[in-house]
């Protein structure tokens, strides 16, 4: 089968096509013919050795990056249950560990997946798993998103921030995003309640009140977030970069914060995000497509830091 091969961390030329041989899997996964590769920026990451998961993967030969997947399922392990052959399915696949989804077909663990709505096509369901399950884990699992409370989602645009602003609506939240101007109409198309151009304006200077903020973009933003919770209010960062001495200030605030949030493959949680995107309560905005021999420029795409939505790659 095609895949592409990390060949050594560093930059884009690194990422080569070769033929492997097909995986093959335990009694609790199932063989999946890939369709579409959603790609996200732990990726880049990885890829450029700037994540702590660069050195756990670095042991792999060949070490195939990418996570989320969506495709037809061709053969089953005699311990699964759930599917059988020809299902179409989707997942975050062995998040964090080796996901290998760069590659025709990819055995991955039924117990991260869930079948694919039949309202959507294969490239939005491999643009969602990552993102979406990150969103709704912050939500749910890291803190306790409550209707009527005021959250506040920096970098609403991205992958994580526009389904962040989605899942917020359907929970009922008073939606306050940033980005920049450029974005505004996308993301109150989106269903935000307000929006703030970091650009021109400092949301430190003009919120106060805030019941949780989802953190993702490091720095100094970490610490003008603290400044407009409430006091006992929930602040979650995605893995962005703050000091200790941010940390001590949050604690005397006396705020619930979650550091360096890791999403997780969850067969349940996809269950959910995939009952969201047949709803078409979730819709996963596609920026860019390319080709399975476009994975290089796939990558040049999200290290430009301007992605609006998802960036996939088809077979």
């Amino acid at each position: 089968m095609k895949a592409i091969v990390l060949e050594k961390f560093g930059g884009v030329e690194h990422l080569i096509e070769k033929n492997i041989e097909k995986p093959n899997i335990k009694p609790d996964e199932v063989l999946i013919q890939v369709k579409a590769i959603g790609i996200n920026p732990v990726d880049v990451k990885v890829r450029s050795c700037d994540a702590p998961l660069a050195d756990m993967l670095s042991k792999y030969d060949p070490l195939i990056l990418g996570w989320d997947i969506s495709g037809v399922i061709v053969e089953i392990g005699d311990a699964v249950t759930n599917f059988q052959i020809g299902d179409e399915v989707f997942g975050l696949i062995n998040f964090v560990g080796h996901g290998r989804a760069y590659a025709e077909y990819v055995a991955a663990p039924e117990g991260h997946l869930a079948r694919k709505p039949q309202k959507i096509s294969h490239i939005e369901a491999a643009a969602s798993p990552l993102a979406a399950l990150t969103a709704w884990q912050a939500f749910h699992s890291y803190g306790k998103l409550r209707p009527h409370d005021r959250v506040l989602i920096h970098a609403a645009s991205g992958g994580v921030g526009h389904f962040a602003v989605q899942i917020a609506k359907y929970l009922q939240a008073y939606v306050i995003t940033t980005s920049s101007a450029s974005n505004r109409d996308f993301i109150i198309q989106l269903g935000a309640d307000e929006h703030i151009d970091y650009q021109k304006t400092a949301f430190e200077e003009v919120l106060s009140d805030i019941d949780f903020v989802l953190e993702s973009v490091g720095g100094a933003n970490f610490q003008k977030s603290v400044q407009v919770l409430k006091p006992f209010g929930s602040i979650v960062t995605l893995p962005s970069g703050h000091s200790k001495d941010d940390e001590l200030k949050a604690q005397e605030k006396q705020l619930h914060a979650c550091y360096f949030m890791s999403v997780y493959s969850s067969s349940r949680d996809m269950q959910r995000i995939a009952g969201l995107l047949e709803s078409g309560i979730l819709k996963p905005h596609i920026a860019h497509v390319f080709n399975f021999d476009e994975m290089a420029k796939a990558h040049v795409q999200i290290e430009t830091g301007r992605t609006v939505g998802k960036v996939v790659v088809k077979l």
